[in-house]
């Protein structure tokens, strides 16, 4: 295992229990005391944890990862729900993306679409409105594309642009669709997001739009991060993995979500 990979690894480890002790690490990951160490130190100096004897602790059990860090995570999964997600796009709609790693995937498929490459009319097969810079890089190459981006202040963490910039552009805008990437997706809750900013902003991309769907993996069925996005009446489609649990899939139909397992 590469260091990135390690590195991901106690993340994620950090991110559900709290806490990583090194021995627990080194025997989940095939890596010497030595090396976990030297990846706790490192964790320590990027302020993502702290460093504790025999381990480190999370500076809360929730916390927000940089993008770069979640990029190796359910892969195959959000694959799939960016392939199923992309085919509910209208052709000629205005379709909005948000940041983080499955919109991302939705992005790619989009751009991979073969009945949008093969658009002979002058006018875009999609307009993206998005306010994630990565997202737009993704996407701005394909000519048959319009790529609408936010202004903004970029977060690190998640490529986003958000702030007062954000917000004007956002308000004058309509979206037919938006792909809404969360941290947690909960019957009750509803969607959520760690940082508030991000809620905030996301907040007016759902407002500005006429559908909503969620694209999220199993992992953040039923999970509450710190900040709401919109209540679960807010949201019409969860695109997921089929990983998700019967039982949170009866709960988020009951809320009034269409769920689709890719």
């Amino acid at each position: 295992m590469d260091r990135h990979a390690r590195i991901s690894a106690l993340l994620a480890m950090l991110a559900e229990n709290g806490k990583v002790e090194v021995d627990e690490a080194v025997a989940a990951l095939g890596a010497s005391p030595a090396t976990i160490r030297r990846d706790l130190v490192y964790l320590d100096e990027q302020r993502l944890a702290t460093r504790t004897h025999g381990g480190a602790v999370a500076d809360s059990g929730s916390f927000d990862l940089p993008l770069h860090f979640k990029t190796g995570r359910a892969m195959d999964e959000k694959r799939r729900i960016g392939q199923v997600a992309a085919g509910l796009a209208p052709i000629g709609s205005t379709t909005g993306l948000n940041g983080g790693t499955t919109t991302l995937a939705v992005a790619r498929a989009l751009a991979a679409r073969p009945d949008l490459a093969a658009r002979e009319s002058g006018a875009p097969a999609l307009t993206i409105v998005t306010n994630a810079v990565n997202v737009a890089g993704e996407l701005l190459v394909r000519p048959y594309l319009k790529v609408v981006v936010t202004g903004g202040v970029v977060r690190a963490h998640s490529y986003e642009l958000f702030g007062p910039l954000a917000e004007r552009s956002l308000e004058a805008l309509s979206v037919d669709l938006l792909f809404l990437g969360v941290d947690g997706i909960d019957a009750g809750f509803g969607a959520s997001a760690y940082s508030d900013a991000e809620a905030s902003t996301n907040l007016l991309m759902v407002k500005a739009a006429a559908r909503i769907v969620v694209v999220a993996d199993s992992s953040k069925i039923g999970r509450r991060a710190f900040a709401q996005i919109c209540p679960p009446a807010g949201i019409d489609t969860l695109v997921t993995d089929k990983g998700i649990e019967p039982a949170a899939a009866a709960q988020l139909r009951g809320a009034g979500v269409e769920v689709i397992a890719a």
